[in-house]
């Protein structure tokens, strides 16, 4: 958690940032989505804007960051496949340490992100909150009935009756054979019987 690229829109510099514990600045920032962010169903889209609040401020082991993200997402209904938009709001707290902190030495870098090169990259704290804030399974309405198992149709769409006939597969030869109209009345075995008498 410690590589960034200064031209990442998600970097901050902190240069300007006294080291002195309880200094402080403000960030307003709107961030163009260089690529897509969220669960599978349903996300911010790339290109999409993010926008960040945030207030830095100076402890002994590096910078805290606090403060919103807003931003608005785009996916499909895990129940009927329609379209879906919305929003996510959430609120972000996380340390930044120095290097050579005491933090940072005792942390494994899975862990905790760092400060590298005076600057802190939010790229993979917002993809983690956004990812724990949105659904699994986003749905356009909480009724929504999703999708009808025989034939894909919207049930919001289809008519009252919709339905489908099921007819038990054990049957279902039969249900052929009579719509035919070709049934015999005569058993198999007689009828065979009886051609062999007239030959």
């Amino acid at each position: 958690m410690s590589a960034h690229s200064s031209a990442s829109p998600y970097v901050i510099d902190v240069r300007s940032l006294p080291k002195r514990p309880g200094s402080m600045v403000e960030v307003q920032r709107n961030i163009s989505a260089p690529a897509r962010i969220g669960a599978e169903m349903i996300g911010i889209p790339a290109g999409g804007g993010i926008d960040v609040d945030l207030r830095l401020e100076s402890v002994s082991e590096g910078v805290l960051v606090t403060g919103t993200v807003r931003a608005a997402t785009e996916g499909q209904c895990g129940r009927c496949l329609e379209p879906v938009l919305g929003d996510v709001d959430l609120f972000l707290t996380e340390l930044f340490a120095y290097p050579d902190s005491e933090t940072e030495q005792t942390t494994d870098e899975e862990d905790v992100f760092r400060l590298v090169d005076d600057a802190v990259d939010l790229e993979q704290v917002i993809i983690d909150a956004v990812g724990t804030e949105l659904p699994l399974s986003p749905v356009c309405d909480d009724e929504c009935e999703g999708l009808c198992t025989e034939c894909g149709v919207r049930l919001a769409d289809a008519e009252p009756d919709h339905g489908h006939e099921s007819i038990d597969p054990r049957w279902a030869g039969l249900a052929r054979f009579t719509e035919s109209g070709e049934a015999s009345t005569e058993p198999e075995g007689n009828a065979a019987n009886g051609e062999g008498a007239q030959a």
